[in-house]
Order: C-alpha cells, then sequence, then structure tokens
C-alpha cells in the first residue's frame, strides 16, 4: 500500500513525528532542487524508482528555482516573467504534473517549495502576485495525495515574512490536509521565525555545508549573526527545536551532501564523504528528529556533463553516475533500523552514557525505548553505557550503517554498566551502530 492509504499524513498524537493515520512514516527525503528545471520525464522515471527502491519516501523540489524558469525543452514556467501568469502553453506545468504523477504511482510525496526563496527576496513574488500563483497551484496541486508544502527556499524568514506567512496559511488552509514546513536559511531553523505560527506543522533546519572551523568565509551565505553557530552538531538543531513551546517535529532538511566542498565556495578544499552523510543522518536522528533528508551534489542540481561545461559547488560527477554513491544507498539502513522499533515512543538518551561521550566527533549518540537502545559511535571508540535503569537480558548486535548488516555479539543483562569496544575497519571509516534488543520472555 501506498503511504496515503493508511490515512493523510499529520503529525503523531505526541508532538514530535508523522504519521498516515495511526502508522508511523519516517521521513528519507533525498534532495533534488532543480528536478523539475533539468530533467527528462524518462530520466526522471529512472531517478525516481532508483530513490524508491533504496527506501526514500520524499523527494524535496523547486517548482520555480532560477530565474527566468524554463525546462530542458526551454519551455517556460511564467508568461512574461510574471507569478501571475503561469505559462499554460509551453508544456512545463504539464512535465511537473506527470512528474509529480510517476512519484505518486511509486508511493513516494512530493515536498514542493512553489519558489526558491530568492525569488521572493528579491520581489519577483510578492503581495501583489502572490494570491494568482497560490489559486493556480492550489488547482493544480492541491487535491493530490503525495503532496508535502515547503515555503522558504535558503532564505531567511525575516527576508519576507509576511509574503511567506501568507504562502503558509494559504496552502495550509485550502489544500487537502497537506503538512507545510519552511525550507531556511543555512545553519538556520524555520523555528527562529514561524514557531507559533498555525500553518507551519513541522520545522525544518538547514544544518549546511560548513566545517566546524568554517563560521565566516567571506561569502553570500555568511551567518555570523546567527545565535546558533553548531557548526557540524546537527543534533544540537534537533535538541533546540524540541525545546520550543508549541512543540513540533524537526528535521535536517539540508545537511552537507556528499561529494560537494567543505563550505561551498573553494574548489581546493575536501568534499564531504559518505561517511559525513551517515554521520548527519544517525546523529539527528538519535537526537528525536522525525526523519532525515539526504543530498546528493551532483543529483541535486542534476549535473550533465554532456550538456553543461561547468556546475556548482565543485561538483565532478554526471548525476546519472551519482545515483549509484554509496552514502546514498547507506540512508535505508538508517530508516530500516527505526522502523524495526517503536521509534516514536522513544527519545534521545544522552544520560546512558557514562564514558567515552565526547566533543564534536566523539560524541555517542543514543537513542532509546522501553526495549531497545541504539547508538551510533562515528570514530569507533570505546564507551560504556549505564542500564540501571533497564531490566531483563538485550540480543546485542554491531550494525554496520556502511552495508546495513547485524552482526550478533551475544547478550547484554540490564541493572549494571557495560564497555563496549567497537571493531577498528582495516579501510574506510569506522562509525558502528550498537543495537540492543530485550529478549522476549
Amino acid at each position: 500500500m501506498k503511504a496515503w492509504e493508511y490515512g493523510k499524513l499529520r503529525v503523531s498524537d505526541n508532538r514530535k513525528y508523522l504519521c498516515n493515520g495511526d502508522r508511523p512514516f519516517f521521513w528519507l527525503g533525498d534532495t533534488a532542487w532543480l528536478m523539475f528545471a533539468k530533467l527528462t520525464e524518462e530520466e526522471a522515471a529512472v531517478y525516481l524508482r532508483n530513490r524508491k527502491e533504496k527506501g526514500y519516501t520524499v523527494i524535496q523540489s523547486t517548482l520555480i528555482h532560477e530565474w527566468p524558469q524554463k525546462n530542458r525543452d526551454g519551455a517556460n514556467a511564467l508568461y512574461k516573467e510574471d507569478y501571475a501568469t503561469p505559462d499554460l502553453e509551453g508544456g512545463y506545468w504539464d512535465r511537473v504534473e506527470h512528474m509529480v504523477s510517476m512519484a505518486e504511482e511509486l508511493g513516494i510525496y512530493m515536498a514542493l517549495l512553489p519558489t526558491w526563496g530568492g525569488n521572493v527576496e528579491s520581489g519577483r513574488l510578492h503581495m501583489g502576485n502572490v494570491d494568482a500563483y497560490l489559486d493556480f497551484l492550489l488547482e493544480r496541486f492541491g487535491s493530490r495525495p503525495n503532496i508535502i508544502w515547503l515555503a522558504g527556499g535558503d532564505v531567511k524568514g525575516e527576508a519576507a515574512p509576511e509574503v511567506f506567512c501568507h504562502i503558509g496559511k494559504r496552502l495550509k488552509e485550502e489544500s487537502d490536509g497537506h503538512l507545510v514546513g519552511f525550507h531556511p536559511f543555512g545553519r538556520t531553523s524555520s523555528s527562529q521565525w514561524f514557531q507559533e505560527e498555525d500553518w507551519l506543522d513541522f520545522n525544518m533546519f538547514q544544518s549546511g555545508h560548513r566545517r566546524y572551523d568554517q563560521v565566516v568565509l567571506g561569502a553570500w551565505d555568511d551567518n555570523g549573526k546567527n545565535p546558533n553557530q553548531y557548526g557540524e552538531d546537527n543534533w544540537r538543531y534537533v535538541q533546540a527545536d524540541l525545546a520550543k513551546t508549541p512543540l513540533k517535529p524537526t528535521i535536517d532538511g539540508e545537511p552537507s551532501y556528499e561529494q560537494i566542498v567543505h563550505g561551498l565556495h573553494d574548489n581546493t578544499q575536501p568534499y564531504w564523504q559518505s561517511w559525513d552523510t551517515r554521520r548527519y543522518a544517525y546523529w539527528s536522528v538519535f537526537a528525536g528528529a522525525f526523519g532525515h533528508t539526504f543530498g546528493d551534489n551532483a543529483i541535486m542540481q542534476f549535473f550533465r556533463k554532456d550538456l553543461e561545461k561547468e556546475g556548482a559547488f565543485g561538483v565532478w560527477q554526471d548525476w546519472r553516475e551519482a545515483l549509484h554513491n554509496i552514502g546514498g544507498m547507506q540512508m535505508g539502513h538508517l530508516k530500516h533500523l527505526m522502523e524495526s522499533v517503536d521509534y516514536q515512543n522513544g527519545c534521545a538518551a544522552q544520560n546512558l552514557v557514562t564514558e567515552g561521550d565526547g566533543e564534536a566527533y566523539e560524541r555517542i549518540a543514543v537513542f532509546a525505548g522501553k526495549d531497545y537502545i541504539f547508538c551510533y559511535d562515528y570514530t569507533g571508540h570505546p564507551f560504556t553505557l549505564d542500564l540501571e535503569s533497564y531490566e531483563g537480558t538485550f540480543d546485542t548486535y554491531w550494525m554496520d550503517p556502511v552495508t546495513g548488516v547485524f552482526s550478533y555479539a551475544g547478550c547484554t543483562e540490564g541493572k549494571q554498566k557495560h564497555t563496549f569496544c567497537p571493531m577498528k575497519r582495516l579501510e574506510g571509516h569506522s562509525d558502528w551502530v550498537l543495537v540492543l534488543k530485550k529478549q522476549e520472555k
């Protein structure tokens, strides 16, 4: 069954997760900002099936991203570059609808941005033309079952709060029960501007593409006045968002992409690798995020070596090659792990770690419920858990986040402390997931 056949996507009763009816929904997203601009329908079919078979449940894409917006065949999104008059003759919107239908057939949600945030910040989309554009979007997509709406688009809410709130409110009130979020600027969260807005169903933060030491680069995306400079600690955004009222679910909607340069702007910098993307995923989900969005540099911009001389942010792969990058393959292992337990009644449990939990990469991320404990160890160093609050015996496994394989390691008894020592890999990165599951009586 498709997820929405269990019920409309909604916020869970405990306000921390998402559900279809009473069935938990784990958001495993992929970043496809330029899908409608760059892909043919045949290419979109390959891309969507690839992601479906890897376990992805949501695709984040922008209806109008570049300016002026055209698709692969040169069809315009807008007539005379005015949001009030979408171009209905050239085939741009027909192709968009076909791609949304492809996703629907595969059971995938489309998280759609009506426009990239820069087009609002620049004044191209404004209070004078936004209603005509929203009327069009609501007519074309408002009743589709696989839609999630995202206002914003790599922008601060303060850039145009009246417009963003108007977009969010109309999409919330006039769509067929679709959830609405806001994709923010780098190293910020939607909660900074819209936490108390009724139209905002969930928070989204962009932990971004910078290292701990890249707070200020003298680039367009500097955010030096932001009080929440967490560096690579994306789990801190989850922690901060879940401490706010009213309580709303939260997710990392844009962490560092696989195969993008550290900091975006200097192509001599190293590239973020598969183990970095795993770290962002496990850190945020084990902190209590309702899912995670993955991104790949070549795929988010659908770079084609045979059609483009140069792409953005140091891209070196054709997107058709990047479809098979290992980081993108490994996200589904986290989804399967979470879905193997009652994760929506679990929570972050750092208090269980008595030794070995450190700063930055030395963090041991812990998520636990009444009958399971998960620990993500990025560097593969020993750590100690205090299981005094747990009774009974746990089956113990080391899960390899690279392959998803569970390796049985014996039993662990509750009511005492235990030290765990991950194995060192002969090659590659040494991150592991400790999995404790209570034995049934």
